[in-house]
Protein backbone atom coordinates (compact mmCIF):
# COMPACT_ATOMS: atom_id res chain seq x y z
CA UNK A 1 0.00 0.00 0.00
CA UNK A 2 1.36 3.26 -0.93
CA UNK A 3 2.36 6.45 1.41
CA UNK A 4 4.60 6.32 4.67
CA UNK A 5 3.41 4.14 7.89
CA UNK A 6 2.16 6.17 11.03
CA UNK A 7 4.57 6.22 13.57
CA UNK A 8 4.18 4.04 16.84
CA UNK A 9 3.54 5.84 19.80
CA UNK A 10 5.22 5.20 23.32
CA UNK A 11 3.15 3.49 25.39
CA UNK A 12 1.23 5.92 27.98
CA UNK A 13 -2.96 6.80 28.37
CA UNK A 14 -4.53 7.05 25.10
CA UNK A 15 -5.23 10.28 25.01
CA UNK A 16 -2.42 11.79 26.40
CA UNK A 17 -0.77 10.66 22.69
CA UNK A 18 -1.78 13.94 21.57
CA UNK A 19 1.31 15.23 23.01
CA UNK A 20 4.01 12.67 21.91
CA UNK A 21 6.32 13.78 19.87
CA UNK A 22 6.37 15.04 16.36
CA UNK A 23 7.15 12.19 13.76
CA UNK A 24 6.53 11.18 10.48
CA UNK A 25 4.24 13.36 8.14
CA UNK A 26 2.50 11.67 5.23
CA UNK A 27 1.65 14.76 2.89
CA UNK A 28 -1.72 15.16 1.62
CA UNK A 29 -1.62 14.21 -1.91
CA UNK A 30 -5.61 14.08 -3.38
CA UNK A 31 -4.91 12.17 -6.36
CA UNK A 32 -4.13 8.50 -6.68
CA UNK A 33 -6.02 7.17 -9.19
CA UNK A 34 -4.27 4.26 -9.82
CA UNK A 35 -4.50 3.08 -6.11
CA UNK A 36 -8.09 3.44 -6.77
CA UNK A 37 -8.07 1.15 -9.50
CA UNK A 38 -6.00 -1.42 -7.78
CA UNK A 39 -8.22 -1.52 -4.53
CA UNK A 40 -11.51 -0.99 -6.14
CA UNK A 41 -12.37 -4.53 -6.54
CA UNK A 42 -11.79 -4.95 -2.72
CA UNK A 43 -12.93 -2.37 -0.86
CA UNK A 44 -14.90 -2.57 2.24
CA UNK A 45 -18.13 -0.16 1.72
CA UNK A 46 -18.87 -1.54 -2.15
CA UNK A 47 -20.03 0.50 -5.17
CA UNK A 48 -22.17 -1.26 -7.46
CA UNK A 49 -21.85 -5.08 -7.85
CA UNK A 50 -24.18 -7.83 -7.01
CA UNK A 51 -21.46 -9.89 -5.47
CA UNK A 52 -20.20 -8.33 -2.53
CA UNK A 53 -16.10 -7.07 -3.11
CA UNK A 54 -16.33 -4.52 0.11
CA UNK A 55 -18.55 -3.90 2.83
CA UNK A 56 -21.93 -4.80 4.37
CA UNK A 57 -26.31 -4.97 2.96
CA UNK A 58 -30.21 -5.44 4.74
CA UNK A 59 -33.91 -6.40 3.60
CA UNK A 60 -37.06 -6.79 4.03
CA UNK A 61 -39.57 -6.10 7.15
CA UNK A 62 -39.48 -7.00 10.51
CA UNK A 63 -41.64 -6.74 13.21
CA UNK A 64 -44.19 -3.93 13.51
CA UNK A 65 -44.97 -0.91 11.44
CA UNK A 66 -46.68 0.06 8.73
CA UNK A 67 -46.71 -0.68 4.90
CA UNK A 68 -47.20 2.47 3.43
CA UNK A 69 -46.05 3.27 -0.61
CA UNK A 70 -43.16 5.43 -1.75
CA UNK A 71 -43.04 8.59 -0.59
CA UNK A 72 -42.58 11.86 -1.36
CA UNK A 73 -39.95 13.73 -1.75
CA UNK A 74 -41.66 16.89 -1.78
CA UNK A 75 -42.10 16.46 2.04
CA UNK A 76 -38.74 17.26 2.98
CA UNK A 77 -36.78 20.45 3.77
CA UNK A 78 -33.52 21.42 1.38
CA UNK A 79 -30.54 22.80 3.79
CA UNK A 80 -30.78 26.35 3.95
CA UNK A 81 -27.83 29.21 4.47
CA UNK A 82 -24.72 30.98 2.65
CA UNK A 83 -24.45 30.78 -1.13
CA UNK A 84 -20.92 31.46 -0.59
CA UNK A 85 -19.42 28.18 0.97
CA UNK A 86 -16.33 29.80 3.81
CA UNK A 87 -12.80 28.20 2.64
CA UNK A 88 -11.66 24.96 4.59
CA UNK A 89 -9.83 25.78 7.89
CA UNK A 90 -8.63 23.27 10.93
CA UNK A 91 -5.31 21.76 10.70
CA UNK A 92 -3.31 21.73 7.76
CA UNK A 93 -2.49 18.09 8.40
CA UNK A 94 -2.98 15.45 10.96
CA UNK A 95 -0.64 12.31 11.68
CA UNK A 96 -1.33 8.81 12.93
CA UNK A 97 0.05 7.45 15.64
CA UNK A 98 0.16 3.20 16.12
CA UNK A 99 -1.75 1.98 19.53
CA UNK A 100 -2.44 -1.36 18.93
CA UNK A 101 -1.50 -3.94 15.81
CA UNK A 102 -2.36 -7.51 15.24
CA UNK A 103 -6.04 -7.38 14.72
CA UNK A 104 -7.87 -9.11 12.23
CA UNK A 105 -9.97 -6.93 9.66
CA UNK A 106 -11.11 -4.26 12.53
CA UNK A 107 -14.49 -2.50 11.20
CA UNK A 108 -15.46 -0.36 14.09
CA UNK A 109 -13.91 1.44 17.47
CA UNK A 110 -16.16 2.23 20.43
CA UNK A 111 -15.79 3.20 23.92
CA UNK A 112 -17.87 1.84 26.58
CA UNK A 113 -17.76 5.44 28.62
CA UNK A 114 -17.91 3.89 31.57
CA UNK A 115 -14.55 5.72 33.09
CA UNK A 116 -12.50 2.55 32.14
CA UNK A 117 -10.38 4.33 29.62
CA UNK A 118 -10.75 0.96 27.38
CA UNK A 119 -11.08 1.37 23.30
CA UNK A 120 -13.37 -1.86 22.07
CA UNK A 121 -12.53 -2.56 18.23
CA UNK A 122 -14.93 -5.04 16.60
CA UNK A 123 -13.13 -7.49 14.40
CA UNK A 124 -15.35 -8.25 11.36
CA UNK A 125 -15.31 -12.20 11.87
CA UNK A 126 -17.33 -11.79 14.85
CA UNK A 127 -14.84 -10.95 17.85
CA UNK A 128 -14.54 -7.91 19.88
CA UNK A 129 -11.07 -6.87 21.34
CA UNK A 130 -9.89 -4.70 24.16
CA UNK A 131 -7.58 -2.21 23.92
CA UNK A 132 -6.54 -0.74 27.24
CA UNK A 133 -5.99 2.27 28.79
CA UNK A 134 -2.37 2.31 28.05
CA UNK A 135 -2.50 0.43 24.65
CA UNK A 136 -2.21 -2.91 25.80
CA UNK A 137 -4.44 -5.07 23.37
CA UNK A 138 -6.03 -7.84 25.04
CA UNK A 139 -5.44 -11.35 24.29
CA UNK A 140 -8.77 -12.73 25.46
CA UNK A 141 -11.35 -11.66 23.75
CA UNK A 142 -14.55 -8.92 25.43
CA UNK A 143 -16.96 -11.07 23.02
CA UNK A 144 -16.57 -13.83 20.48
CA UNK A 145 -19.75 -14.99 18.12
CA UNK A 146 -17.71 -15.75 14.91
CA UNK A 147 -19.86 -19.29 14.85
CA UNK A 148 -22.85 -17.20 14.57
CA UNK A 149 -21.70 -14.39 11.68
CA UNK A 150 -20.92 -14.41 8.23
CA UNK A 151 -18.11 -12.92 7.26
CA UNK A 152 -16.52 -11.67 4.32
CA UNK A 153 -16.54 -9.14 1.49
CA UNK A 154 -19.31 -6.43 3.16
CA UNK A 155 -20.39 -9.20 5.61
CA UNK A 156 -19.71 -9.65 9.34
CA UNK A 157 -19.88 -7.69 12.85
CA UNK A 158 -20.10 -4.47 11.51
CA UNK A 159 -21.54 -2.10 14.59
CA UNK A 160 -21.18 -2.17 18.16
CA UNK A 161 -22.49 0.48 20.64
CA UNK A 162 -22.83 0.63 24.41
CA UNK A 163 -25.85 1.31 26.44
CA UNK A 164 -25.65 5.27 27.67
CA UNK A 165 -25.93 3.48 31.03
CA UNK A 166 -23.44 0.83 30.32
CA UNK A 167 -21.94 1.28 33.91
CA UNK A 168 -24.49 0.30 35.72
CA UNK A 169 -26.80 -1.97 33.71
CA UNK A 170 -23.70 -3.66 31.25
CA UNK A 171 -25.77 -3.74 28.10
CA UNK A 172 -24.37 -3.79 24.70
CA UNK A 173 -25.31 -4.38 21.08
CA UNK A 174 -23.98 -5.48 18.10
CA UNK A 175 -25.38 -5.27 14.20
CA UNK A 176 -23.67 -8.46 12.75
CA UNK A 177 -24.83 -11.10 9.44
CA UNK A 178 -26.30 -14.12 10.27
CA UNK A 179 -24.37 -17.47 9.41
CA UNK A 180 -25.66 -19.12 6.61
CA UNK A 181 -28.33 -16.78 5.26
CA UNK A 182 -26.79 -13.39 5.49
CA UNK A 183 -29.62 -11.80 7.43
CA UNK A 184 -28.92 -9.17 9.03
CA UNK A 185 -29.27 -9.18 13.36
CA UNK A 186 -29.20 -6.30 15.97
CA UNK A 187 -29.02 -8.13 18.80
CA UNK A 188 -27.94 -7.26 23.06
CA UNK A 189 -25.46 -8.97 24.98
CA UNK A 190 -24.94 -8.77 28.85
CA UNK A 191 -21.29 -8.10 30.38
CA UNK A 192 -20.27 -9.85 33.39
CA UNK A 193 -20.29 -8.36 36.34
CA UNK A 194 -16.84 -7.11 36.50
CA UNK A 195 -17.07 -5.82 32.80
CA UNK A 196 -14.49 -7.73 31.05
CA UNK A 197 -16.20 -9.52 28.71
CA UNK A 198 -19.54 -10.44 27.92
CA UNK A 199 -22.03 -13.35 27.85
CA UNK A 200 -22.48 -14.82 24.45
CA UNK A 201 -25.24 -17.11 26.04
CA UNK A 202 -27.06 -13.59 27.15
CA UNK A 203 -27.94 -12.82 23.54
CA UNK A 204 -31.39 -11.19 22.75
CA UNK A 205 -31.97 -10.66 19.44
CA UNK A 206 -33.89 -6.94 18.64
CA UNK A 207 -34.46 -7.32 15.18
CA UNK A 208 -33.86 -9.33 11.89
CA UNK A 209 -33.89 -8.70 8.41
CA UNK A 210 -33.87 -11.22 5.31
CA UNK A 211 -30.88 -9.21 2.74
CA UNK A 212 -31.81 -9.75 -1.03
CA UNK A 213 -28.10 -9.04 -1.81
CA UNK A 214 -24.81 -9.85 0.15
CA UNK A 215 -23.51 -6.31 -0.13
CA UNK A 216 -24.87 -2.91 1.27
CA UNK A 217 -25.87 -4.03 4.90
CA UNK A 218 -25.19 -0.55 6.41
CA UNK A 219 -23.86 -1.60 9.79
CA UNK A 220 -23.04 1.28 11.89
CA UNK A 221 -25.27 0.85 15.85
CA UNK A 222 -24.87 4.27 17.71
CA UNK A 223 -27.25 5.56 20.86
CA UNK A 224 -28.22 9.08 20.34
CA UNK A 225 -28.31 12.62 22.74
CA UNK A 226 -32.06 11.30 23.49
CA UNK A 227 -31.16 7.71 24.53
CA UNK A 228 -32.73 6.06 21.61
CA UNK A 229 -30.61 3.38 18.94
CA UNK A 230 -29.83 4.34 15.78
CA UNK A 231 -29.16 1.65 13.14
CA UNK A 232 -27.81 2.57 10.02
CA UNK A 233 -29.33 -0.29 7.01
CA UNK A 234 -28.54 -0.59 3.07
CA UNK A 235 -30.48 -0.93 0.09
CA UNK A 236 -29.89 -4.29 0.18
CA UNK A 237 -27.70 -4.39 -2.46
CA UNK A 238 -26.78 -5.26 -6.15
CA UNK A 239 -26.25 -1.65 -8.12
CA UNK A 240 -28.81 0.91 -8.41
CA UNK A 241 -31.15 0.26 -5.69
CA UNK A 242 -32.97 -2.51 -8.31
CA UNK A 243 -36.37 -2.39 -6.09
CA UNK A 244 -36.11 1.05 -5.20
CA UNK A 245 -35.79 0.42 -1.54
CA UNK A 246 -34.18 3.57 -0.90
CA UNK A 247 -37.02 5.94 -1.81
CA UNK A 248 -39.81 3.67 -0.42
CA UNK A 249 -40.73 4.09 3.45
CA UNK A 250 -42.54 1.01 3.32
CA UNK A 251 -39.39 -0.88 3.82
CA UNK A 252 -36.46 -0.85 6.16
CA UNK A 253 -33.59 -0.49 3.81
CA UNK A 254 -31.90 2.69 2.79
CA UNK A 255 -32.97 3.94 6.39
CA UNK A 256 -31.66 4.93 8.92
CA UNK A 257 -34.10 3.49 11.98
CA UNK A 258 -34.80 4.59 15.58
CA UNK A 259 -35.59 2.66 18.14
CA UNK A 260 -36.27 2.79 22.04
CA UNK A 261 -34.62 -0.47 23.46
CA UNK A 262 -35.57 0.25 27.40
CA UNK A 263 -38.66 -0.22 25.91
CA UNK A 264 -41.77 -3.02 24.03
CA UNK A 265 -42.41 -6.17 23.93
CA UNK A 266 -41.04 -7.41 20.80
CA UNK A 267 -37.52 -6.60 21.11
CA UNK A 268 -37.74 -3.21 21.01
CA UNK A 269 -40.68 0.24 21.34
CA UNK A 270 -40.74 2.88 18.75
CA UNK A 271 -40.66 6.93 19.54
CA UNK A 272 -43.84 7.82 19.53
CA UNK A 273 -41.81 11.25 17.50
CA UNK A 274 -40.33 8.98 15.01
CA UNK A 275 -41.90 10.62 11.81
CA UNK A 276 -44.33 8.15 10.46
CA UNK A 277 -45.57 7.63 13.96
CA UNK A 278 -48.10 8.84 15.74
CA UNK A 279 -46.71 12.10 17.08
CA UNK A 280 -44.38 12.17 14.08
CA UNK A 281 -44.54 15.04 11.16
CA UNK A 282 -46.14 12.31 8.83
CA UNK A 283 -48.39 9.63 10.59
CA UNK A 284 -48.84 6.72 8.97
CA UNK A 285 -46.97 7.32 5.67
CA UNK A 286 -44.37 4.41 6.58
CA UNK A 287 -42.69 1.86 8.29
CA UNK A 288 -42.74 3.33 12.55
CA UNK A 289 -38.85 2.67 12.93
CA UNK A 290 -37.74 4.47 10.09
CA UNK A 291 -35.85 7.65 10.94
CA UNK A 292 -34.37 8.80 7.58
CA UNK A 293 -34.48 7.38 4.44
CA UNK A 294 -33.23 8.19 0.69
CA UNK A 295 -29.55 6.16 1.63
CA UNK A 296 -27.29 3.93 -0.56
CA UNK A 297 -25.20 2.52 2.53
CA UNK A 298 -24.83 4.60 5.56
CA UNK A 299 -21.52 2.63 6.71
CA UNK A 300 -20.69 4.51 9.36
CA UNK A 301 -22.20 7.87 11.10
CA UNK A 302 -22.26 10.03 14.59
CA UNK A 303 -23.93 12.50 16.62
CA UNK A 304 -21.86 15.62 17.66
CA UNK A 305 -21.43 15.62 21.00
CA UNK A 306 -21.99 18.98 21.50
CA UNK A 307 -25.64 20.08 20.19
CA UNK A 308 -26.04 16.74 18.45
CA UNK A 309 -25.95 16.91 14.86
CA UNK A 310 -26.25 13.88 12.97
CA UNK A 311 -23.37 13.06 9.94
CA UNK A 312 -24.10 10.79 7.87
CA UNK A 313 -21.41 9.53 5.82
CA UNK A 314 -23.29 7.72 2.47
CA UNK A 315 -21.19 4.90 0.21
CA UNK A 316 -21.60 6.29 -2.81
CA UNK A 317 -22.70 4.22 -6.16
CA UNK A 318 -20.08 4.94 -9.30
CA UNK A 319 -19.11 9.15 -8.88
CA UNK A 320 -19.91 10.74 -5.61
CA UNK A 321 -19.13 10.36 -1.87
CA UNK A 322 -21.41 12.60 0.45
CA UNK A 323 -21.57 13.40 3.89
CA UNK A 324 -25.10 14.66 5.03
CA UNK A 325 -25.77 16.22 8.52
CA UNK A 326 -29.37 16.52 9.96
CA UNK A 327 -29.95 19.42 12.88
CA UNK A 328 -30.13 18.26 16.10
CA UNK A 329 -33.50 19.81 16.49
CA UNK A 330 -34.81 17.81 12.98
CA UNK A 331 -38.26 15.93 13.75
CA UNK A 332 -37.11 13.34 11.50
CA UNK A 333 -38.06 11.95 8.29
CA UNK A 334 -35.30 13.93 5.42
CA UNK A 335 -35.29 12.33 1.83
CA UNK A 336 -31.13 12.15 1.69
CA UNK A 337 -32.30 11.14 -2.20
CA UNK A 338 -30.77 8.15 -2.97
CA UNK A 339 -31.64 6.42 -6.11
CA UNK A 340 -32.71 9.11 -7.95
CA UNK A 341 -30.05 11.75 -6.41
CA UNK A 342 -26.06 10.35 -5.68
CA UNK A 343 -24.68 13.48 -3.70
CA UNK A 344 -25.74 16.74 -5.04
CA UNK A 345 -26.35 15.15 -8.76
CA UNK A 346 -28.74 13.19 -10.84
CA UNK A 347 -28.35 9.78 -11.04
CA UNK A 348 -31.66 8.71 -12.44
CA UNK A 349 -31.36 10.65 -15.81
CA UNK A 350 -33.41 14.17 -15.60
CA UNK A 351 -34.29 14.18 -12.36
CA UNK A 352 -36.17 16.46 -10.41
CA UNK A 353 -34.14 18.04 -7.33
CA UNK A 354 -36.77 19.66 -5.71
CA UNK A 355 -37.19 18.50 -2.01
CA UNK A 356 -33.96 15.97 -1.51
CA UNK A 357 -31.55 16.92 0.99
CA UNK A 358 -28.68 17.24 -0.54
CA UNK A 359 -25.45 16.54 1.68
CA UNK A 360 -23.19 19.43 2.88
CA UNK A 361 -20.26 18.06 1.26
CA UNK A 362 -19.21 15.70 -1.05
CA UNK A 363 -16.07 14.29 -3.54
CA UNK A 364 -15.35 12.55 -6.70
CA UNK A 365 -14.17 9.39 -7.22
CA UNK A 366 -11.03 11.20 -8.22
CA UNK A 367 -9.77 11.05 -4.44
CA UNK A 368 -11.04 7.73 -3.56
CA UNK A 369 -14.44 5.19 -3.81
CA UNK A 370 -16.04 4.92 -0.31
CA UNK A 371 -16.35 7.02 2.26
CA UNK A 372 -15.90 6.04 5.62
CA UNK A 373 -17.64 8.46 8.41
CA UNK A 374 -16.11 9.68 11.23
CA UNK A 375 -16.52 12.40 13.98
CA UNK A 376 -16.57 15.41 14.80
CA UNK A 377 -13.51 16.63 17.36
CA UNK A 378 -14.38 18.13 20.66
CA UNK A 379 -11.68 17.06 23.24
CA UNK A 380 -9.62 19.18 24.86
CA UNK A 381 -5.47 18.13 24.24
CA UNK A 382 -5.86 19.62 20.47
CA UNK A 383 -6.87 23.45 20.62
CA UNK A 384 -6.75 23.39 16.52
CA UNK A 385 -9.53 20.35 15.87
CA UNK A 386 -11.98 21.40 17.56
CA UNK A 387 -15.52 21.51 15.22
CA UNK A 388 -13.45 19.31 12.74
CA UNK A 389 -15.38 16.68 11.55
CA UNK A 390 -13.00 13.78 10.74
CA UNK A 391 -14.06 11.19 7.75
CA UNK A 392 -11.97 9.24 4.99
CA UNK A 393 -11.91 6.68 2.27
CA UNK A 394 -11.59 3.69 2.10
CA UNK A 395 -10.36 2.79 -0.91
CA UNK A 396 -7.40 5.87 -1.19
CA UNK A 397 -6.56 5.78 2.16
CA UNK A 398 -7.23 9.93 2.09
CA UNK A 399 -8.57 11.07 5.39
CA UNK A 400 -10.23 14.75 5.27
CA UNK A 401 -11.55 17.49 7.51
CA UNK A 402 -14.53 19.65 7.86
CA UNK A 403 -14.54 22.46 9.86
CA UNK A 404 -18.46 22.46 10.55
CA UNK A 405 -18.12 25.04 13.56
CA UNK A 406 -17.14 27.83 10.56
CA UNK A 407 -19.39 26.06 8.09
CA UNK A 408 -17.03 24.66 5.89
CA UNK A 409 -18.28 22.69 3.21
CA UNK A 410 -14.91 21.79 1.04
CA UNK A 411 -13.85 18.56 2.28
CA UNK A 412 -10.21 19.34 2.64
CA UNK A 413 -6.99 16.43 2.70
CA UNK A 414 -4.75 16.48 5.44
CA UNK A 415 -3.23 12.54 5.49
CA UNK A 416 -2.34 10.17 2.96
CA UNK A 417 -2.45 7.41 5.28
CA UNK A 418 -1.83 4.36 3.03
CA UNK A 419 -4.47 2.67 5.53
CA UNK A 420 -7.72 0.62 4.12
CA UNK A 421 -9.77 2.95 6.16
CA UNK A 422 -12.65 1.02 7.57
CA UNK A 423 -14.05 2.97 10.61
CA UNK A 424 -13.30 6.20 13.12
CA UNK A 425 -14.16 5.95 16.98
CA UNK A 426 -13.47 8.14 19.90
CA UNK A 427 -12.16 7.49 23.39
CA UNK A 428 -14.05 8.92 26.70
CA UNK A 429 -11.77 12.13 26.16
CA UNK A 430 -13.33 12.68 22.88
CA UNK A 431 -9.69 11.86 20.99
CA UNK A 432 -10.35 10.35 17.61
CA UNK A 433 -9.34 6.98 16.23
CA UNK A 434 -9.17 5.14 12.86
CA UNK A 435 -8.94 1.54 12.04
CA UNK A 436 -6.59 0.03 9.38
CA UNK A 437 -8.90 -2.66 8.29
CA UNK A 438 -5.44 -4.32 7.53
CA UNK A 439 -5.14 -4.41 11.14
CA UNK A 440 -4.27 -1.68 13.38
CA UNK A 441 -5.56 0.81 15.11
CA UNK A 442 -4.16 4.38 15.36
CA UNK A 443 -4.90 7.83 17.06
CA UNK A 444 -4.84 10.88 14.74
CA UNK A 445 -2.99 14.11 15.79
CA UNK A 446 -3.31 17.71 14.91
CA UNK A 447 0.18 18.35 13.25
Amino acid sequence: MPGIEPERGAVGTLSAMAALPRGRLTQPLPGRVALLAAVAAVVLAGCSSASPTSRPSASSPAVGGSASATASAAATPEPTGSTIPPLPTGPDRLRAVLVADGLVAPVGIASAADGSGRLFVNEQAGVVRVIEADGTLQDEPFLDIAGRVEAGGERGLLGLAFHPDFADNGRLFVHYSRAGDGATVVSEFSAASDHRTADPASERVILTLAQPFANHNGGQLAFGPDGYLYIGLGDGGSGGDPFGNGQSTGVLLGKILRLDVDAGSNGYGVPSTNPFAPDGVRPGEGRLEIWAFGLRNPWRFSFDPRGGDLYIADVGQGTWEEIDRQPADSPGGENYGWNVMEGRHCFASGCDQAGYVKPIAEYSHEQGCSVTGGYVYRGEAQPDLVGVYVFGDYCSGLVFTLQVDEGTVTPKVVLESGMRISAFGTDESGEIYVADHGGAIYHLVAD
